[in-house]
């Protein structure tokens, strides 16, 4: 299996590598670009037909949502990674062990996720200042969101173990269908029914049930190594640990990030509801550059994963310089189009003058500058595939969080404008990339050349 192309799964061990890159990254980013893109149908509706507060009740939810879920999403891209990994070493017995004990994972913290949202919901959007006004119906629509956890785990799980062995149409084709019966259900029960937020947020929570069952299914009827047998699924230790091991500090870096974005939402919060809703519209850009990124990043840590297991050294450098290439070619026309034609799409959002006005202020501090993100998320997964994970981490911590607070507490408090508040994310941008970009080479010369001594020493 790991030197050959079965069905739908990529062989990433032999042969051309960009189209083979390519093939594998953009139904990443489409899928990811789809969700945004139906989570920005719910945000058109509601602001449509229910107002700027309720477009500030459900956008302004986005950080919180993301601090409680990425550290399990980094351990599915732990999954993946040991997955890839065992599937490139020739040990199938050991990539299926490993794809139970990631659904087991899935299901478990998809229930905790489910307890802990709800009951933690009101806390902490009143810790981070969420006005009165948009309190009552962002508390609804962030338990609404948590009542689907389980079924996000399993989408989220699910699809890494699909990407590992380089299936990553079906989760795009999956989540394509989901994400029209959310915009459906948005029109029926915020239109048709009046339910404002309550509607958008039943209308996710069906949509993420529509979105699981079809990866589930699709697992059941994989082929060897990675079909799933519900009876076989239990947390295995060794490999538990290994998933962990790698994907606990991605999931840590995640919540950092979004911890870092929270603070960041408590000073926006201070600017009143339309600098909410203006973010909340403008983020939409922002998301969209991230997830093509997100491809490319999926593919250079998948496709690093099987080749450094495998001890194929160049093929791993080109991996690491055409997903660079391919990113920053995609990310650079749309940060272009962010830039020329933003104010246009944004009035899809709201007619609100002064929400217009605010959501232009952060296009042109952030989103046309999204591109800068390459120069550490490709680094990072390159690293995640070779097994170095910690680092990234770290370097995510001190660059996206440290400096991001110190930023809040200091130039943002002598110099007090939503502008001001928007650069904090270029700068953090540049200055992580420089740390990354130079871990990156200075570590993966050191690997390969112990890599190849202790090859030699078997020789």
């Amino acid at each position: 299996m790991a030197h050959r192309s079965q069905g739908k799964h990529i062989d990433m061990l032999n042969g051309p590598l960009f189209g083979r890159i390519l093939f594998f990254a953009l139904p990443i980013a489409l899928t990811s670009m789809l969700q945004q893109l139906f989570n920005s149908a719910d945000m058109i509706v509601v602001g449509r037909w229910a107002g700027p507060e309720a477009l500030a009740a459900v956008g302004g939810n986005s950080a919180v949502i993301n601090l409680l879920v990425n550290l399990f999403i980094g351990l599915s891209i732990g999954a993946n990674v040991a997955i890839a990994a065992y599937i490139g070493k020739d040990r199938p017995e050991k990539a299926q062990d490993t794809m139970h004990t990631a659904m087991a994972l899935a299901l478990a913290a998809g229930v905790f996720l489910l307890a802990a949202g709800i009951a933690s919901a009101r806390p902490i959007l009143e810790l981070i200042g969420t006005p009165d006004e948009v309190m009552g119906g962002a508390v609804v629509y962030l338990k609404l969101y948590f009542a689907g956890a389980p079924f996000i785990m399993i989408y989220n799980f699910g699809s890494a173990v699909l990407r590992s062995v380089g299936d990553t149409r079906r989760p795009l084709y999956t989540l394509t269908a989901a994400g029209i019966v959310n915009v459906l259900l948005n029109l029926v029960f915020v239109v048709g029914f009046g339910m404002g937020v309550a509607g958008v947020g039943l209308a996710t929570l069906i949509s993420n049930i529509c979105g699981a069952a079809p990866i589930w299914f699709f697992l059941l009827n994989e082929q060897y190594p990675v079909r799933l047998v519900p009876r076989r699924l239990r947390i295995v230790k060794p490999y538990l640990l290994f998933i962990i091991r790698i994907g606990a500090p991605a999931g840590l870096q995640g919540m950092v990030f979004s911890l870092s974005n929270v603070c960041i939402q408590s000073g926006i919060n201070g600017f009143g509801a339309a600098a909410i809703a203006g973010t909340a519209a403008a983020i939409n850009f922002e998301y969209f550059t991230y997830y093509v990124v997100n491809g490319f990043n999926q593919a250079c840590l998948t496709f690093t994963g099987q080749n450094y297991a495998a001890c194929d050294f160049d093929r791993c450098r080109r991996i690491y310089r055409w997903s660079t290439l391919g990113a920053l070619a995609i990310c650079g026309a749309l940060c272009a189009f962010y830039w020329l034609f933003g104010i246009h799409v944004l009035r899809f959002f709201s007619t609100d003058a002064d929400v217009l006005a605010l959501a232009m202020d952060r296009v042109h501090c952030v989103c046309a500058l999204g591109f800068l993100v390459i120069s550490y998320e490709v680094s990072a997964s390159a690293l995640r595939g070779m097994g170095i994970s910690m680092l990234p981490a770290l370097f995510t911590l001190v660059g996206s969080c440290l400096l991001r607070l110190v930023w809040l507490v200091t130039v943002f408090q002598w110099y007090r404008s939503y502008e001001m508040l928007m650069l904090v994310y270029p700068v953090s941008w540049i200055v992580t990339g420089i740390a990354m970009l130079s871990a990156y080479f200075i570590i993966r010369h050191r690997l390969f050349r112990q890599k190849m001594e202790c090859l030699a020493k078997e020789w």
